[in-house]
């Protein structure tokens, strides 16, 4: 009986009922083995020393990643026989090498060029084996289709950027899991929308696993952190539900989003990618020292500065990258390069608000 209830199971028929159950599986797990981590960590003293970057004062697990990490990778194991197989074992595989790779980085140091060649192994494999890359501009700047290995090695130029820039904005208490949930609750409506569940499975067991992060984020007594294994983990899915919006969407001329994907997708990612782009200018052009060194100029930083709490800081960036979000969504009747004109804009200006509004009020 059971045999042939599997046999005869599709998850297309009971979509809310498969993407309910795998978002409660990863909340469950991953709510499950923070604490376990987190004792662990106190034991074998694998905790954050604050510095003079630092914005907490006590020192503080950084292993959270690895209960993102289980949640993620137990959810793809069971859903694996009912979805894109293919696609789940490669994003497996990836999630893997990375895994490994940002552990160590906690634990000890590894070297960034270690890292980004680690980044761009996972990257290749998705990229390579199931051909989801960026297959042109969509005419942004008359630029439309792409040969195959620029096409390629763009891609994997994006995957980066897009890793590195979430890993930045991990830097006060909730903002990079917050940020995370935001973007990837767009994308399982967006995966839904499109008919690709197995896209949804992972994003959507991605937020029950933020959800269950967060709860210890934002705790005081038990607060725990990402780590660098928790930003590249996040920050290689976010990329990855990026990059096959953008193909299914260039794939598909019935698409809605056919001609306005890469819109669309800055403005999922606006809040890092724009943070990423002004610290850089700050450290070339400004500083003049290296793009790579770390300081307090983020966006987030000027908040705290100007005395808003990490937890208020964090709600403000997580509503307003709603906002811009919601904004481009109705916009898609403008020509692309006007759309995206107009999301740096208005997103560079809903961004300076709140701290035009503090200074009003001080």
């Amino acid at each position: 009986m059971i045999k042939t209830l599997l046999e005869d199971f599709s998850p297309n028929n009971y979509p809310f009922i498969w993407l309910g159950s795998a978002f409660l599986l990863a909340f469950i797990i991953a709510l499950r083995s923070f604490p376990a981590i987190i004792y662990v960590a106190r034991q074998k003293h694998l905790m954050d020393e604050p510095d003079e970057r630092s914005e907490h004062t006590e020192v503080v697990p950084t292993l959270g990643g690895i209960g993102i990490f289980l949640s993620l990778i137990v959810v793809m194991t069971i859903v694996g026989a009912f979805l894109n197989t293919k696609v789940l074992l490669l994003v497996m595989g990836a999630l893997t090498a990375l895994f490994f790779l940002g552990l160590k980085d906690d634990l000890t140091v590894v070297s960034p060029s270690k890292k980004m060649m680690g980044q761009i192994f996972a990257a290749a494999l998705l990229i390579i084996f199931t051909n989801t890359r960026i297959i042109g501009f969509s005419n942004i700047l008359d630029v439309d289709m792409l040969p195959y290995w620029v096409s390629i090695i763009f891609t994997l130029f994006v995957y980066i950027l897009i890793i590195n820039a979430f890993n930045l904005i991990d830097g006060i208490d909730g903002l990079a899991g917050s940020f995370a949930l935001c973007v990837s609750a767009v994308f399982v409506y967006i995966f839904v929308q499109a008919n690709e569940l197995s896209l949804a499975t992972i994003a959507i067991a991605l937020c029950g696993a933020l959800i269950a992060f967060l709860r210890l984020n934002f705790s005081k007594e038990n607060k725990l952190f990402m780590g660098d294994t928790g930003s590249m983990i996040v920050g290689f899915l976010l990329a990855f539900f990026t990059i096959s919006f953008i193909n299914l969407a260039q794939t598909d001329s019935s698409s809605s989003y056919y001609k306005a994907s890469p819109a669309l997708a800055f403005a999922l990612l606006f809040y890092p990618l724009m943070d990423t782009l002004r610290i850089f200018t700050i450290r070339i052009f400004i500083h003049k020292t290296s793009p790579f060194k770390a300081d307090k100029n983020h966006i987030h930083h000027r908040f705290i500065q100007q005395g808003y709490s990490h937890v208020v800081t964090t709600i403000i960036i997580v509503i307003i990258n709603f906002l811009i979000i919601y904004i481009a969504f109705n916009l898609l009747s403008l020509e692309l390069n006007y759309q995206i004109l107009a999301l740096w804009c208005y997103g560079s200006i809903l961004y300076l608000v709140p701290l035009i509004l503090k200074k009003w009020l001080n």
